[in-house]
């Protein structure tokens, strides 16, 4: 990892050239390329801020994070967002202190604001009519464009696929038993093979049909998703670029904004836990095909779709509105 950050504090140099090698302790030295990127950014970002306030990143204390925390937190980021950017902070001082070039490590201590909001009352999904409504909008048509959208897009809202999986897909990851297809994805430190219903494995093949006879030479390293602008053609797809077109279509579908909700790439994931949930599937199945590592994180959409279907207040208003029938009930 290549940091560049110029820098006329002679002494962080160590802590700099640290940060170039960080690549090396991640995962276990085998992170994939735009994990090394996302952390690459944020000390980019931590030496920059360091840099401006004649601050030297080799003899820093608490209160210096604490400051670098404040300072996240009035630029507006994101709870998780200032986690991620206090995690890498963490460990490049980490290994600091395991080189011996610091004695303490001071970002140990510092957690990013909580986030303020339950996990119950999280409604980005879609409902079943709301996630028909999307995938019938979704092209039909067997040019590229319109074949690798609606891949990208079915691969979210019907086989819950994270959009991190999906940007590190190539066609290598494609398994086959038999007749059936499945797809190896990657992320958060799993892998895991998602198998495809027929429809989608169908969307599948005509999308590689055709990148095939527009002449493409497809490798196991080939990337599953690619560009087709003129600057970056045939080049793997951004994950900014797989947010644009997932929310140009749920746009087009009059479903991205309401007054309560705004759904996201990962909200089309959500839906189908949400509705296999709905449908009385078993948690356990659910958790292996959303790739969860903790039961727990599956039991959220057993617990939303206790509320709002089973709501347990209904005994009660019941009563309270109808009392001539509240002792039968």
């Amino acid at each position: 990892m290549t940091l560049a950050i110029n820098t006329s504090l002679s002494s962080a140099s160590e802590i700099i050239e640290l940060g170039n090698s960080l690549d090396l302790y991640i995962a276990s030295g085998d992170a994939a390329n735009d994990t090394v990127s996302t952390y690459g950014a944020q000390l980019k970002l931590y030496f920059n801020w360091c840099k401006k306030r004649n601050i030297d990143p080799i003899s820093v204390s608490e209160e210096t994070i604490v400051e670098y925390r404040r300072y996240l937190v009035k630029k507006k980021y994101a709870p998780a967002t200032i986690s991620l950017k206090l995690t890498v902070v963490r460990r490049l001082y980490a290994m600091a202190v395991k080189r011996g070039l610091m004695a303490t490590n001071p970002a140990l201590g510092i957690k990013p604001p909580r986030e303020r909001k339950e996990q119950s009352s999280n409604n980005n999904y879609l409902e079943l009519p709301e996630a028909q409504k999307l995938v019938e909008i979704l092209p039909k048509d067997n040019s590229l464009v319109g074949l690798r959208d609606r891949l990208l897009v079915v691969l979210m809202v019907v086989q819950g696929c994270r959009q991190i999986e999906l940007h590190r897909l190539n066609v290598g990851d494609i398994v086959r038993r038999g007749k059936k297809v499945g797809l190896r994805v990657s992320g958060k430190g799993s892998i895991r093979v998602v198998p495809l219903t027929q429809d989608v494995a169908k969307d599948l093949e005509q999308y590689l049909k055709i990148r095939r006879a527009e002449g493409e030479k497809l490798t196991k390293n080939t990337p599953m998703f690619i560009s087709v602008s003129r600057n970056s053609a045939g080049g793997r797809l951004t994950r900014r670029s797989m947010q644009r077109i997932v929310n140009g279509y749920l746009e087009a579908a009059a479903l991205k904004h309401s007054e309560s909700r705004t759904v996201t790439t990962h909200g089309l994931r959500h839906t189908v836990g949400y509705l296999l949930t709905k449908a009385g599937k078993p948690l356990r199945v659910i958790q292996e095909i959303l790739g969860h590592a903790d039961p727990r994180t599956t039991a959220i959409y057993a617990h939303i779709v206790n509320l709002w279907q089973n709501n347990p207040l209904s005994v009660l208003a019941h009563q309270l509105y109808c009392p001539a029938e509240g002792s039968a009930v």
